[in-house]
């Protein structure tokens, strides 16, 4: 946090406000200055550690769910913080100046409770600016998280028709097919599970696991018809994770993007691997490149997308990206449900 000019301004002010308000008379210009002297070195000395802990605290606690345990450490840290730089202070003093400064039970708790109160001021105004500033910067990331849903949704239905028709044409193309054909009837509804959930998660920032897992195995089901065995998609994801909450389609893409740049034949079968542990969920697969003729060239797009919503979704934990020689992986942080109420 860039305070320069406040403390620089502020410490001075404010310690003239408290040698004035303080001062019960002054004889000379001189005493004037000694007792602005001292309150500026009360002043520096309070302001410069109190922020510090409040600094420290806001990078131990920097989400908005963390506020009132910051504040409860911030009360703590300032009043034991304060207690000992006054009784320090008061001390020093004391060798030059005893009669002005006893050094007494009674003198230091008296000077203790004087220095709390523009010491709460001030943390006051640092909390005040900052939460001011975590505003403004949620409201600047729900504006470019809108506007990045609506690319990712742009890319996601490019190329085909108004969605409505084409959903209820695949609910009359499952009516039409023969009852005994099991398979194209499977296929049909797993086609409009598919673009049922795309075009449902097209207004949201996030979705529950279970949901973009569930719709990961109706996509996957739609490959398995064309690749059979040639793709194999594992999940170990514990179900005490599956409310977390991911961006939609992101675990989707990731599996296409497999598909998309790595072999998956019977002699090379596609193996990847969708694990949740802590608060990362990791897709995975072997690199095993796919011939010149048949590899589209990749624009890195999907991937970009994907950074670019979590980054404001969560950009306190982006999102990792590891191109091993042999593997490709990558990290998505899980989201919890409760803060993506903004």
């Amino acid at each position: 946090m860039n305070d320069l000019r406040l403390r620089l301004v502020g410490m001075p002010a404010l310690s003239l406000l408290i040698a004035v308000l303080s001062a019960k008379h002054w004889y000379s210009w001189g005493q004037a200055a000694v007792s602005w002297g001292i309150s500026l070195l009360f002043t520096a000395v309070l302001w410069q550690g109190t922020r510090t802990i409040w600094a420290l605290l806001v990078e131990r606690f920097p989400r908005v769910e963390q506020t009132a345990r910051r504040l409860w450490w911030l009360l703590l840290g300032c009043l034991l913080y304060t207690s000992g730089a006054t009784v320090a202070l008061v001390a020093l003093l004391h060798l030059v100046m005893p009669a002005y400064f006893p050094f007494t039970p009674e003198a230091l708790l008296g000077q203790i409770v004087f220095n709390l109160i523009p010491t709460t001021i001030v943390m006051l105004g640092y909390e005040s600016r900052h939460f001011f500033l975590q505003w403004a910067e949620n409201v600047r990331r729900a504006e470019q998280l809108q506007s990045a849903s609506q690319r990712a949704q742009l890319e996601a239905l490019q190329q085909q028709l108004d969605p409505h028709f084409l959903f209820n044409s695949l609910n009359t193309l499952a009516a039409l097919v023969e009852p005994d054909n099991a398979p194209a009837q499977q296929f049909v509804e797993q086609l409009a599970d598919v673009y049922r959930y795309v075009l449902l998660s097209r207004e949201r920032r996030t979705v529950p696991l279970r949901e973009e897992l569930a719709f990961v195995d109706a996509y996957v089901a739609l490959q398995k018809a064309r690749l059979r065995d040639n793709l194999q998609v594992q999940q170990a994801v514990p179900p005490a994770l599956l409310d977390q909450h991911v961006a939609p389609l992101s675990v989707q893409l990731l599996i296409e993007n497999a598909l998309k740049h790595n072999e998956a034949s019977r002699r090379h079968p596609l193996h990847v691997r969708v694990a949740a542990e802590g608060q990362w969920l990791t897709v995975s697969n072997p690199r095993r490149a796919r011939g010149t003729g048949f590899a589209p060239p990749g624009t890195g797009t999907g991937l970009r997308n994907i950074r670019e919503r979590y980054a404001l979704l969560l950009p306190a934990r982006p999102v990792d990206i590891d191109a091993a020689p042999d593997t490709f992986t990558v990290r998505l942080p899980l989201i919890n449900g409760e803060l993506v109420k903004w």
